[in-house]
């Protein structure tokens, strides 16, 4: 009896000294017990852009998956943005995802947050200036790579004479894709402003444009949503300029597939969103600090005729 007494009682110093071993945590996980966190994701998204409704899906189904709050809003003035900067600080969030496509105009609000104690991580825009504003880092493509690959690519199609399709006034990342683009593809490419936010007079002004130089013979536009808006502008003009363009939408795969659109070139904008607030979990729950201090790419990637239909059944689905 008193073996069966001392055999038990070894094995609760034995249970004991294991639970008080290793590193004071249950099996080594983070402690995810803390699910009452809110993550603003403020982008500088335009109303009804296709490209911002999947970041704001990834960002969405990134705080479902996690059991957190996240409260999206957008606003393409600078000023205004920086506003919502300041709100979401104030509303004492536990993170800000955060776009830059003006970051001079944002870097007053960004610092403010981080000093705040309000971790930030950037998004789509902003790669040159994530680490001077403080932010954990970012996520995106580079432009300037992504605008040389495509330069590249247009010139090994005999592509001489592009016009390079900007949507948003004042946006430095979409002025840099062109720059890119120009510095590699060795012919003539020359910038077009529109309205990105009235899809008529996009292809209004592409028309026109075609029709006033006859030798233009590359359309390419910085969004999925304005390459549809090129192909209608070349039907409508009677071009036989060929439509290249930067990111996706199932239209844009279905004109690929059927020959309408040359290429896209995929930044991934659904990861932009998931990946910016799954890295504010990760800073909440574990205290990580994603990236070591370098960028997260999403991209590019291209999408053509070869690849298009694997891609397709995502794109159905909002997420691509």
């Amino acid at each position: 009896m008193k073996k069966l007494k001392l055999v038990g009682v070894i094995a609760v110093v034995l249970a004991v000294l294991a639970a008080c071993s290793g590193t004071g945590s249950d099996n080594g996980k983070a402690d995810t017990t803390k699910k009452n966190l809110t993550y603003a994701v403020i982008t500088h998204g335009a109303p009804g852009d296709a490209f911002w409704d999947r970041v704001k899906s990834g960002a969405e189904q990134a705080g479902k998956d996690y059991g957190v709050k996240v409260e999206y809003s957008s606003d393409a003035d600078p000023a205004k943005q920086s506003q919502l900067i300041d709100g979401a600080v104030a509303d004492k969030v536990d993170g800000i995802v955060v776009s830059m496509a003006n970051p001079d105009g944002l870097e007053a609000s960004v610092k403010k947050a981080v000093a705040a104690g309000v971790p930030v991580i950037t998004i789509n825009s902003g790669v040159d200036q994530f680490k001077a504003f403080g932010a954990i880092t970012h996520i995106g493509q580079t432009e300037t790579i992504a605008g040389e690959a495509v330069g590249e690519r247009l010139k090994s199609l005999g592509q001489k004479n592009v016009i390079c399709v900007i949507q948003e006034a004042g946006n430095i990342g979409l002025e840099q894709r062109c720059k890119a683009v120009a510095d590699k593809e060795g012919g003539k490419v020359q910038n077009l402003q529109v309205d990105g936010t009235d899809d008529n007079a996009v292809q209004a002004t592409i028309t026109s444009k075609l029709q006033a130089d006859k030798s233009i013979d590359t359309v390419l536009t910085l969004g999925g949503q304005y390459a549809i808006d090129a192909v209608a502008a070349v039907k409508d003009s009677g071009s036989s300029a060929k439509v290249a363009t930067f990111d996706l939408s199932e239209d844009v795969i279905k004109d690929i597939e059927a020959g309408t659109i040359l290429f896209a070139v995929d930044q991934q904008p659904y990861v932009q969103g998931f990946l910016g607030v799954t890295g504010l979990y990760l800073k909440s729950i574990n205290g990580n600090d994603i990236g070591g201090g370098q960028p997260i790419n999403s991209g590019p990637a291209f999408i053509t005729k070869d690849n298009a239909a694997s891609v397709l059944k995502f794109a159905k689905n909002g997420t691509r």
